[in-house]
């Protein structure tokens, strides 16, 4: 609610006097960071103008992938079921934990009144998920399946399953709203799947483990972290190929993605390496690597592209980091395991 008195009282005070009210100040108060806590069960709610967390939301079991949706109304939660299996965990003690698979789903937030009104079916185990660009459809991973479902999210039905690349993880919609790119871990490649039509087109291979992708504004190109390589591959979208490998430093453990407004940076957070790396679009050549916390995976961006911050799951926080001095300015801690984050209009 301070958020948005303070922007009220902006636009009054500059309707009054002529002055419009700084561009940077205006979008920072309108403006909310949302953090998944995969072991709290909860989302944490940061201001990106005070860097405070200004609510807790239990969401369920589990979450992980987060998205919001474009008027910043409702929040949308991958909540799952199924026990952690990290990489160093045998099959056996996997699969002696406890799986619910009643908890699978996507959980749905009233962003105003800060609570869960629904939750959507979301398939089996569902991880991360992108919606389509007229925001009546959801595509989901299923880590465990090796599908991807789209949910229609009025009806509240799952309306087609597609097989993907096993181990499907990270989900995105290109900008113009023509595909889904969804990631497969254990495949090493991206299924490219027609948004109209909800049928798979293709398939590319890129590098070991992909993790997540990211598109240009244009939906001309698009880039996929691969995290065993430590490498971001550049695929030209039209013609669905690989034209270019960018190699990060050693040891990096490429995970998210998080592009600049105008296209300009690339931003790569690199995992176990506690950094991000800075990548030059135009020249797709790394410019710079800065470390930020621990584990860092989840990532976003302010829209004016003056914060970026990363969630840094063994350490419970959140990084904030200002992008011109490429220099975290404040820790921000959340709930337990921070895992997704998104940067979105505040209600």
């Amino acid at each position: 609610m301070r958020d948005r008195n303070l922007l009220l009282t902006l636009v009054l005070l500059s309707s009054c006097s002529g002055v419009e009210p700084p561009p940077d100040e205006t979008v920072a108060t309108a403006e909310l960071i949302y953090v998944t806590n995969e072991d709290s069960g909860d989302l944490s709610v940061i201001s990106s103008r005070t860097h405070e967390v200004v609510a807790t939301i239990p969401v369920g079991k589990r979450p992980r992938g987060v998205r919001a949706s474009a008027d910043g109304r409702t929040l949308f939660v991958a909540v799952s079921g199924s026990p952690k299996c990290p990489p160093w965990m045998s099959d056996e003690d996997c699969e002696a934990q406890t799986t619910d698979k009643n908890l699978d789903g996507i959980a749905v937030v009233d962003a105003v009144e800060r609570i869960v009104t629904h939750v959507l079916p979301g398939g089996s185990d569902p991880e991360q998920f992108d919606i389509s660009r007229d925001g009546k459809r959801l595509c989901v991973s299923n880590e465990d399946a090796g599908v991807a479902s789209i949910v229609d999210i009025d009806s509240r039905e799952i309306v087609a399953e597609i097989e993907v690349g096993e181990e499907p993880e990270g989900v995105r919609t290109s900008p113009d709203g023509k595909l889904f790119y969804v990631t497969g871990e254990t495949d090493h490649n991206i299924t490219v799947i027609d948004a109209s039509t909800n049928e798979r087109v293709t398939q590319i291979t890129v590098g070991h483990r992909p993790r997540d992708a990211v598109f240009t504004s244009d939906s001309a190109r698009a880039y996929v972290t691969s995290e065993i390589d430590g490498t971001v591959s550049v695929i030209n979208v039209a013609s669905h190929e690989v034209i270019e490998t960018i190699a990060l430093p050693e040891s990096s453990r490429a995970m998210g993605l998080a592009m600049a407004p105008d296209d300009s940076r690339l931003y790569v957070s690199n995992g176990r390496s506690k950094t991000v790396s800075v990548i030059d679009v135009a020249r797709n050549e790394v410019l710079e690597t800065f470390e930020v916390g621990e584990r860092p995976w989840g990532i976003g961006m302010s829209r004016g592209g003056k914060h970026l911050y990363t969630a840094n799951g063994p350490s419970n926080d959140v990084s904030v980091v200002d992008t011109e001095s490429r220099k975290v300015v404040a820790r921000i801690s959340v709930g337990e395991a921070p895992w997704g984050l998104v940067v979105a209009q505040a209600p």
